[in-house]
């Protein structure tokens, strides 16, 4: 009996690769969750919405788009870390999830601890204000600042989110002082900024192009060394505060040790959405540069990113909360 349940035993063991590689010819064979850590209507919300239908299509399975924000991303990404790697669960995340690796003490590695899956593109961040505010540009802005030390306020996804990092590193370079208020999402930012509850952002600009366009919001500086193709004739910050650089960015990842099989079919699915015409011109209309490439190249951004606002974070004195 014994030497019998050690053959089935092993017969068992033997069978079970070949189990899991066969669940995975079969994937997807259920819904699959896409998380996006922030309130609908920010720019990683737009997005998930935007090519999930033509996955969902390719991959002959149902998309659902599920927003889970809280802890400026922490708690979508924190989801998607702890489920299973099978591929039903994965997560659409910002350029503010390489920033929660510099500031939070996660249990989790974020570079090491996902399975990067496609970089998505990337984009400028942008300083817009309230039409009421009397600012029409960086040097305007600067002066104003430091003639009246927190008398504007700045709304942001979120403590420690890009757009306060963002915020941040403007205060180090250009020594100005104004009030910080963070929200939940870059869609409470808007709502905020449009009826004037908050002064300025630096917000994607996915959502804000919109606004800015029916001239509910004053564009005044993108955040990238260049300027937006989107919006040409709003300069750069840098063309004020030399050297200033943030780029946004937005990609999909899942859990740690997600079968690389899963990994590509995805990557690939992604890539050719993102290079399909309508899709194309969108992300360029609203001033994303598509992206694509290996999930390496995504791995690498996300590892830059914690390396520079680690230095932000330490010399900001910031402290998540």
């Amino acid at each position: 009996m014994r030497k019998l349940a050690l053959c089935a035993a092993f017969a068992m063991t033997l069978a079970l690769p070949a189990a899991i590689a066969h669940a995975q010819d079969r994937y997807p064979s259920k819904p699959i969750r896409l998380l996006t850590p922030f309130a609908p209507g920010g720019g990683s919300d737009i997005l998930a919405r935007l090519i999930t239908p033509q996955v969902s299509e390719a991959l002959g399975q149902t998309i659902v788009v599920e927003n889970r924000p809280g802890g400026g991303g922490t708690l979508g990404a924190g989801l998607v870390v702890r489920a299973d790697p099978d591929g039903y669960t994965l997560i659409l995340v910002s350029g503010s999830y390489g920033a929660n690796g510099a500031l939070h003490n996660l249990p989790y590695d974020t570079v090491t601890g996902i399975s990067p899956v496609i970089l998505l593109g990337t984009t400028s961040l942008l300083v817009s204000l309230h039409p009421s505010v009397p600012i029409k540009n960086i040097k305007q802005l600067i002066a104003y600042a430091k003639a009246n030390p927190n008398k504007l306020n700045f709304g942001s996804a979120g403590i420690g989110g890009l757009g306060h990092l963002a915020q941040e590193l403007f205060r180090l370079e250009t020594k100005v002082k104004f009030v910080h208020i963070p929200f939940k999402g870059s869609g409470p930012v808007m709502t905020a900024l449009i009826s004037g509850e908050v002064d300025s952002s630096f917000s994607s600009l996915v959502p804000s192009i919109p606004h800015v366009k029916a001239g509910r919001l004053r564009a005044i500086a993108v955040t990238t060394p260049k300027r937006s193709h989107a919006l040409p004739e709003v300069p750069t910050i840098s063309e004020t505060v030399p050297g200033y650089d943030v780029t946004h960015w937005y990609g999909i990842w899942g859990p740690k040790n997600l079968p690389r099989e899963i990994v590509m079919r995805w990557n690939q699915e992604v890539a050719k959405v993102l290079r399909s015409d309508t899709v194309h011109k969108w992300l360029l209309k609203e001033g994303l540069e598509p992206a694509g490439g290996p999930p390496e190249e995504f791995r690498d951004r996300i590892k830059a990113d914690v390396e520079k606002w680690r230095r932000v974070v330490k010399e900001a004195h910031i402290v998540a909360k």
